[in-house]
């Protein structure tokens, strides 16, 4: 890292990192996700690529958080769901801690996979393949044809095999 870009840093962390932690804190109403939120913003900002030449880093700061947060609360909402899930099952199919573990992670690695896509291209892809629903029920609920639900499907899965190596 040259100075010019270190000194940069080191002022809008300086200036900034208080101003955004305590604005994530009234937000999140928790410390310590404000802190982990605050802590990833500076991560990113620090990898842009034009650091030196950013105008406004407190709205630049705020993109990042907001970005970070959708994120946490999205996994968080998986994470419920699948507990909720698990909660309904019968005892003897409940899963192991690891199982668990592991299904969680491979449902947020999905989410990451899916995340740039539409809304319409991720539901589409999800009722697919998670409520096993064909592509006329899928149109019907998304109110698009059944050839858009085909065109969904297939960015989805583009997506998947780009994110995975498959």
């Amino acid at each position: 890292m040259d100075s010019t870009r270190d000194s940069r840093f080191s002022t809008i962390y300086k200036n900034d990192h208080p101003w955004l932690e305590r604005r994530l804190r009234n937000g999140l109403r928790n410390r310590e996700d404000a802190e982990d939120v605050a802590g990833e913003t500076f991560t990113q900002l620090l990898c842009l690529p034009a650091l030196e030449q950013l105008n406004e880093p407190r709205a630049m700061l705020v993109t990042i958080a907001r970005r970070i947060t959708w994120r946490l609360w999205r996994r968080r909402e998986l994470e419920q769901a699948w507990l909720e899930m698990l909660r309904l099952q019968p005892e003897p199919l409940e899963p192991s801690a690891e199982e668990r573990v592991q299904t969680l992670q491979a449902l947020q690695a999905l989410d990451t996979a899916l995340d740039g896509l539409s809304a319409k291209a991720r539901m589409a892809f999800l009722y697919s393949q998670l409520d096993g629903m064909t592509h006329v029920e899928i149109a019907a609920r998304l109110k698009v044809s059944p050839t858009m639900v085909r065109k969904y499907i297939v960015q989805a899965l583009r997506r998947c095999c780009e994110v995975f190596g498959v």
